[in-house]
């Protein structure tokens, strides 16, 4: 086993060359599931539980993660002892009503973006998806199954494209094996494929499909939804017979995001741009005068849903960073609190003995 096959690096062995690591030694996360880890090393896998504390640089091990590990304790049971920074990180915003952040995929060079030709194909859903996959730094490339299953598939491409320019798209057929070599040539030595999509799009049975075997279970096509059940519990990374690395994930039901800078700048770059040609500042773009993003509604430059998908994207930002900042105060206002408390007890012991 050589952890090179696994996306072993110069990044990653220049960050290791630079912090004290004796007595430690490499490995990569390739299952998650809950309280444990498994990680593969050069000595092989491991089992290893997720660590208590937080790390030192704070951050949560997340599958595709690089981590320095030390055998410690009486009975020598491996153990985290740091996270290498990571080159890129897929996050959504975690369910529930706590404002944090979920890494869902961490090192990866490409994220295969899965929509099924049947009924699964929807163009505000991969806007989410591009949107988080180009924040992430990987390379988003679209990825439409079942395309056995579809009558047209010519006129479906063409809506990807006109949803995301400039991005790859491939229809594959898992039955009829059509499009699976064009797929093939992302998967090349030590790199890594991430499967994002919701339930029942195909992922399980495209990692069986690419291994030439079946690795992964999957469940038969509801006949009343062509729906698929879902079948991946957790996040795991897969070493390919031909080379290269494929993450399988369970399928999301919705996809929040969590920080869309840059990938709002790649998806929706016109708006901004018009947003920026108008004559106020502070233009509403309902009944302003000199209104470009209005103009360009009425000439049909823009197109409605998209104008209305940017809205509705930028509340759902405007919310989420009112939470983070509501959190921030919070927190201050704590640590405000206990240096009250620290700084009455110093007072306490030094001058009233």
């Amino acid at each position: 086993m050589n952890i090179v096959d696994y996306g072993w690096n110069e990044f990653f062995e220049r960050d290791w060359n630079q912090k004290n690591t004796e007595g430690l030694f490499p490995g990569r996360i390739i299952a998650d599931y809950g309280q444990q880890l498994r990680i593969v090393t050069d000595s092989g896998e491991l089992l290893v539980k997720r660590p208590i504390k937080k790390l030192d640089n704070d951050m949560q091990p997340a599958v595709g993660d690089w981590v320095a590990l030390e055998y410690s304790g009486e009975t020598q049971a491996p153990g985290i002892k740091f996270i290498l920074p990571r080159r890129t990180e897929f996050s959504r915003a975690a369910a529930g009503m706590e404002v944090k952040e979920q890494v869902v995929a961490a090192n990866v060079d490409t994220v295969f973006l899965i929509q099924s030709l049947n009924r699964d194909f929807n163009m505000r859903r991969l806007e989410r998806y591009l949107i988080t996959a180009w924040e992430s730094g990987a390379v988003p490339v679209v990825v439409l199954t079942k395309s056995d299953c579809c009558d047209d598939v010519t006129d479906k491409i063409i809506t990807v494209y006109g949803t995301a320019p400039g991005v790859e798209v491939h229809p594959i057929s898992c039955v009829t094996g059509e499009g699976i070599d064009d797929i093939k040539k992302y998967f090349a030595k030590g790199k890594t494929v991430a499967l994002l999509g919701s339930s029942g799009v195909g992922k399980s049975t495209l990692v069986n499909t690419l291994a030439g075997k079946e690795l992964l279970k999957t469940q038969e096509i509801r006949e009343s939804d062509s729906r698929g059940r879902h079948t991946t519990t957790h996040r795991e990374l897969i070493l390919l017979p031909e080379g290269g690395l494929i993450m399988d994930t369970p399928g999301m039901r919705t996809l929040a995001l969590w920080e869309a800078d840059t990938g709002m700048e790649v998806m929706f770059g016109d708006i901004e741009e018009l947003i920026n040609k108008c004559r106020f500042s502070d233009c509403q773009h309902k009944t302003e005068p000199g209104c470009a993003v209005r103009e360009a509604l009425e000439t049909g430059k823009l197109e409605q849903k998209r104008w209305e998908s940017w809205l509705k994207l930028q509340k759902e930002l405007e919310h989420l960073k009112a939470k983070k900042d509501n959190k921030l105060r919070l927190r201050e206002k704590q640590w405000g609190k206990e240096m009250a408390k620290f700084q009455k007890e110093f007072y306490k012991k030094r001058y009233k003995g």
